[in-house]
């Protein structure tokens, strides 16, 4: 059974604070224990892990969806941001800085520090501590990592001290100092596993700790916040990734033999920092990937873009090669299909759902489409109309909906087990790290510092378990040997490994490299299509099927969107983002803007 942490949402800090107050008539000389009296919380072990599951609530990050941010995924047509497309502005392009947790966490340890004898024991309320303290590191993280350097606010702030209230930024190294030293303090203080996991798995480990302490230092080591690289920066990070890998190691962890089911098989030995959904209570929404008319209320957003398509690697651990001028060559375009669908390693099939074979959910539309029968999401080329046709309705009969853009949907975490009325109610924990990332973050760091063989033996063990065989030389398809080879190998093994995890998107900003994306221009796309004169398929043929793959080509689709001024064009100038006009006039502008956006702050300092 799953353990709930956010408990109650607002109601734990609205007592907390002091905003309930007891409902005793005025005058009565007794203390009415059955009513909230704010001072009682710091009293009762019960309501003071309320209070931090609250902090948990807010804080723990769930499913993102958000491939339509980078080149993993699209969701509808002229879909792309402004800030995607270089549309910029002081006033637009903002990350604000929210305190609210902040002042949470500030508040439970300020009463921690006052906390009457007695009422936890040393080893709950140390571990309290050290998860408050996780917390905090980790939303001044999340701001730091946004706008450079924020003010940094330890204890309870006096709300009658108006002036007091209004602080400077500090200098960004300032901040990481106080994030490490936060998350230092929690390395010391939480336990490498719980001992009642029944009732506290989920809650920050030691593990965790250390993870987001190299996952911190890892960022301030790579180009965007260290454009010198000074390397300094770069062994700090290593020790870091280090130290959690071999800690991870040494409390069970490890990856899972199965990429597929790290995502199904709950609570195994890759999670490391995990949100976790359960119906009813805290359930989990997948529509919004799912294909029509196998959804409810929404559907279609991460749709695979052919970027993401054509990362993952064939078995060997060569490249899958494609060059759309050669797709008019029917020998080449049979070759490249079957490679596409037939020879690719496991995390492809983990990853990406495709057309032509079965959706692995139990819907059924009767009589149109029957459990255990291939979803057709395929094309067919209207030459009297100069369009693609999609043959989602004509396969299967007129079956509703609307069919998407690109053939393709994502697999990776969708609940298997629920039709589409009950899509909301999905159960796929979220894993926030996982041990492969530990993994990734040290190799990287290792690689940095001319550690070519850990780095490489890194990319190995991570090849090794998504399928890819060793060959002859034992390098998994790895060409790479210098650093700058080894660095571009993991950009390439970080897409493919975490994609749709809510990393890319941070990975090519950490390593300033938008020219990635903007070098693909408009998002591209891969229509399975039908040749002309061939029969359709059978809602019963599978794509997989050679003699059924024979009757298809490959297409290639230079703009989704439709439309020339979509495509991807970041502005290489502006890697921090602004922090909102309205908030430098609130504080009286003792709050300085970014110099990127005509301030005075530099986030480098």
């Amino acid at each position: 059974m799953k353990m709930q942490i956010n408990i109650k949402g607002m109601l734990t800090w609205l007592m907390a604070a002091g905003v309930l107050l007891a409902s005793c008539k005025k005058g009565l000389d007794y203390e009415n224990t059955n009513s909230i009296v704010p001072d009682n919380v710091w009293k009762d072990p019960v309501m003071i892990k309320a209070f931090l599951n609250d902090i948990y609530g807010g804080q723990m990050p769930g499913w993102p969806f958000n491939g339509n941010a980078t080149d993993e995924g699209i969701s509808v047509a002229k879909s792309l941001g402004n800030y995607q497309r270089g549309i910029i502005s002081v006033d637009a392009t903002t990350s604000a800085l929210n305190y609210t947790f902040i002042d949470r966490v500030n508040y439970f340890l300020d009463e921690m520090e006052v906390l009457p004898a007695g009422v936890l024991t040393e080893g709950e309320k140390n571990q309290h501590i050290g998860e408050a303290k996780f917390w905090r590191a980790w939303t001044y993280w999340g701001m730091v990592n946004n706008v450079g350097g924020v003010p940094i606010i330890l204890h309870k702030q006096n709300a009658k001290d108006v002036q007091g209230l209004f602080k400077p930024r500090n200098k960004t190294s300032e901040c990481i100092d106080q994030i490490i030293k936060d998350l230092d303090s929690a390395i010391l203080l939480l336990p490498g596993v719980y001992g009642n996991t029944a009732i506290d798995y989920g809650r920050i480990t030691k593990v965790a700790a250390m993870a987001m302490k190299g996952r911190v230092l890892l960022s301030y080591a790579s180009p965007l916040f260290n454009p010198a690289n000074n390397q300094t920066r770069w062994q700090a990070a290593y020790d870091a990734c280090k130290a959690a890998v071999d800690f991870g190691i040494s409390q069970g962890h490890t990856l899972h033999p199965d990429f597929r089911k790290i995502w199904y098989q709950e609570r195994n030995k890759e999670v490391i920092m995990v949100n976790q959904f359960y119906h009813p209570g805290h359930a989990v929404n997948f529509n919004v990937i799912r294909p029509e008319p196998l959804t409810k209320d929404a559907s279609n957003a991460n749709q695979p873009i052919l970027s993401l398509l054509l990362s993952f690697p064939k078995r060997d651990g060569s490249a899958l090669e494609f060059d759309k001028d050669q797709l008019n060559d029917p020998a080449y375009n049979a070759q490249f299909l079957n490679d596409f669908y037939t020879n690719r390693d496991d995390r492809f099939y983990s990853t990406v759902f495709f057309g032509g074979s079965p959706y692995p959910t139990p819907d059924e539309v009767s009589p149109v489409y029957i459990k255990g029968n291939s979803f057709w999401n395929v094309w067919k080329w209207d030459a009297a109309n100069s369009k693609y046709e999609n043959l989602l309705s004509t396969i299967h009969s007129s079956m509703p909906g609307n069919a998407g853009i690109t053939g393709f949907f994502q697999r990776k975490g969708l609940d298997t087990t629920l039709v589409a009325a009950l899509s909301n109610q999905g159960q796929t924990d979220w894993i926030e790290m996982r041990f492969a990332e530990l993994l990734m973050n040290y190799g990287e760091a290792a690689n940095e510092l001319g550690k070519t063989n850990e780095a490489l033996q890194v990319l190995k063990d991570i090849r090794h378990r998504a399928g890819i065989s060793a060959g002859v030389d034992g390098n998994y398809g790895i060409t790479a040997t210098s650093t700058a080879d080894l660095r571009e190998s993991y950009i390439k093994e970080r897409q493919v490994e975490f994609a749709f995890e809510n990393k890319r998107f941070g990975d090519l900003r950490r390593w300033k490299r938008y020219d990635i994306l903007n070098n693909q221009g408009a998002r591209h796309g891969l229509y399975i299509t039908i040749k002309d004169g061939e029969a359709l398929p059978l809602p019963t043929d599978n794509i997989m099927t050679a003699s059924v793959r024979s009757k298809f080509s490959a297409r290639y689709i230079d703009n989704l969107d439709g439309d020339e001024t979509f495509k991807f064009n970041f502005d290489l100038n502006h890697w921090f983002y602004a922090i909102p006009p309205n908030q430098i006039s609130q504080s009286k502008n003792i709050l300085e803007q970014n110099n990127e956006w005509g301030g005075s702050f530099d986030p480098l300092q």
